[in-house]
Order: structure tokens, then sequence, then C-alpha cells
């Protein structure tokens, strides 16, 4: 035995060298085997949670959309409509000057000239107020629901990234989802008196020395609208115009903007409050106003069209006199706010390709962080 192992103990140690090697290699090969199928069963457990995070939001987010669209915006317009009428009402104005067409001597001419001069101001103001609103609250609203599909998405995350059950995600409570939007309400509600005393301090100094015999053609009319609107977005400091879309905030000073697209430190607040300082910061952006720049001049190019029609194209070209395109004027209010289903200025402003560019960058900014 001994001899046999002398013999072949050289052969005996290779053979247990290639053994032990092979087993090695085998453990080695197991281990890596083992390492790649458990990182693939990871890759598909954050497959199957994105496709979670996904269909959980875009259910949320639908909903929160067809919401805005269905009855928050329509509620609005409709209140706003309402409100301008109200406040901006042009009845006693046109039935004095009805009677002193009718009896020459009720009034002088310089009562004539008052009521002329202050019928020029407020239906200018009503038509262009009336397209401000309707620009910025169909605006401020889609930025609500983006927000809300930024939230959606962090906590659907969040959600599933901590417990790993679908069922348990915390997303942002109806009360406050409802309570935020319902801030739409804020301008007719509070903002639009002092909103509409702004626009006819800017409707007065842009019209001041325009009298009634002067020829208006488009040219004249568009440019006369744009500098309306650019005398009153230049009043006052940068941002004046936000209070009167939306409430202050007593916590909005406490809390830092950290980048141009309206990010908050909102660790201290309720997430109510979070929604309303990310709305606020988002509206306080430059992004924010130059997309505003870019839908209200495309607002006054589709109104520009809907006056040509009403005067007759040829008719606004060539020009008219001012008292003439009055009644025009004053009628505008009612199809800038018509419907939103049927407003033609509300789906213009939803298909320019800047805003699509804006809100994808919003999105896109929180989804990421």
């Amino acid at each position: 035995m001994w001899e046999f192992w002398i013999r072949y103990r050289r052969k005996a140690y290779v053979t247990l060298g290639v053994l032990g090697s092979g087993y090695f290699l085998y453990k080695l090969y197991d281990t890596h085997r083992r390492k790649l199928s458990d990182h693939h069963t990871e890759l598909k457990q954050e497959r199957r949670s994105d496709e979670l995070i996904k269909f959980q939001v875009k259910a949320h987010f639908e909903n929160v959309q067809r919401i805005a669209d269905s009855t928050t915006l329509p509620h609005v317009v409709r209140c706003l409509r309402s409100q301008i009428e109200k406040e901006l009402d042009l009845t006693h104005l046109t039935e004095r000057l009805m009677k002193g067409k009718d009896l020459p001597n009720s009034l002088t001419a310089a009562q004539k000239l008052e009521l002329w001069d202050r019928l020029k101001i407020i239906s200018f103001t009503r038509m262009v107020l009336s397209l401000w609103a309707a620009t910025l609250l169909s605006l401020y609203i889609r930025v609500q629901v983006y927000i809300l599909g930024r939230h959606l998405y962090i906590d659907t995350a969040r959600g599933i990234g901590g417990s790993g059950q679908f069922g348990e995600i915390d997303l942002i409570d109806r009360n406050d989802q409802q309570q935020f939007l319902a801030s739409a309400d804020y301008l007719t509600s509070f903002g639009l008196p002092t909103l509409i005393s702004s626009f006819e301090g800017a409707t007065s100094e842009v019209l001041k020395g325009k009298q009634l015999k002067d020829f208006f053609n488009s040219t004249v009319l568009h440019d006369t609208i744009i500098q309306i609107l650019n005398t009153f977005m230049s009043t006052g400091s940068p941002h004046h115009w936000l209070s009167f879309l939306m409430p202050e905030d007593s916590k909005r000073n406490n809390l830092g903007v950290s980048s141009s697209t309206g990010s908050t430190d909102l660790s201290n607040a309720s997430k109510f409050e979070q929604l309303m300082l990310e709305t606020r910061a988002v509206l306080s952006s430059t992004e924010f106003r130059n997309i505003v720049d870019i839908l209200l001049k495309a607002a006054v190019d589709v109104l520009m069209e809907d006056i040509s029609v009403l005067c007759g194209d040829a008719n606004l070209t060539s020009g008219m006199p001012l008292a003439k395109l009055l009644p025009r004027i004053a009628h505008m209010d009612q199809i800038l706010l018509e419907e939103p289903n049927r407003n033609r200025y509300i789906q213009v402003i939803q298909d320019i390709p800047e805003i699509e560019i804006f809100f994808t960058v919003l999105y896109a900014s929180t989804a990421a962080s």
C-alpha cells in the first residue's frame, strides 16, 4: 500500500489539485450565477414598481385633470363672467346716452363727453381684463394640476419603495386636493375688485387723449391692447399681479426659493401649504413670466381675428371711428369668457408648443428629485 502511494502520489496530488480547482471554480461560478439571478430579480422588482408608480400616477393625474377641466375651470370662468358683468356694467351709461339722444336738453355737452369717456374706459377694461383673466386662470389651474401630478408621483414612488405594497400608498389627502383646486376661486371671490381698479388705471393711461372720432384700424387696436397689458403688468412690483390670483401666505417669507423653476424648502409646511407655496414659487419664476407673455400675445392675435369678424375685416383694416368700434369692444368679454369647451382662447393657449415644454420641465424637475 505504501509502495503504491509512493508510486502514484504525484498523480494523486495532481488529481486532487484538479478536483479542488474544479470545485473552487464551480463555487465561484455558482456564486456569480446567484448574484446575477438576484440582480435580475431586483431589476424585475424595480420594473414592476415603476409600472405600479406609472399606473397609479396616471390614474390619479387623469382624475385631477378631469376635475380641473370639467368642474374647476368652467366654474371659475362662469363666476368671472358674472362678476365682470356686474362690476363693469355698461347699462347705466348706455341708457343715459340714449336718453340724451332722445332728449337733447337732458345732458350737457360736458356730461355727454364724460359719459362717452367712461364708456370708452370700461369697454376696453372689460375686454382686456377678460383676456388677461381667462389666460392667467387657465394657466394657473394647469400649474395646479401639474404640481399635484408631481406630488402624486413622489408620494407613490416613496410609498411603493418604502412598503413594497401598492395598496399602502399614502397619497395627497382628498380635502387638501379639493382645497388646493378651490383656491382658483380666489380671483373672483377676493382679487377682482382691485384687479379691475388696476386695469382701469392702465386703460385710462393708454387711452388718454384718444377721441371718439379717432380712426382705429387693426394695427392701432392691436397696439392699444398690447400697451394696456404691458402697462398693467409693469405697474408696481414685478409680481404684483400674483396678489390678484392667489392669497399671500404668511410662511412664504420663511421658505427660501432655491431655483428659478420654483423649488422651495417645504419641510415645515402642511401638504396644502406645500402645494400653495410651490404654486407661488412657480408663478414667480422668470420662466412662467415668459410663458405668460407668449400666451397673452397669442390671445391678442386671436382676439383681433374675432374683432375683425364682428367689424368686417375690410372695415377694421381701413379703420373706423372709435365710437363705432366701442360696441364691438364691449361685447368681447362674453366671447373671451365662454364655457371652456367652446372657448377658442383657452383651446389656443393649450396648444402652444412653449407651454408643453414649460410643463414638461416643471413636472420633471420634481419627479427627478
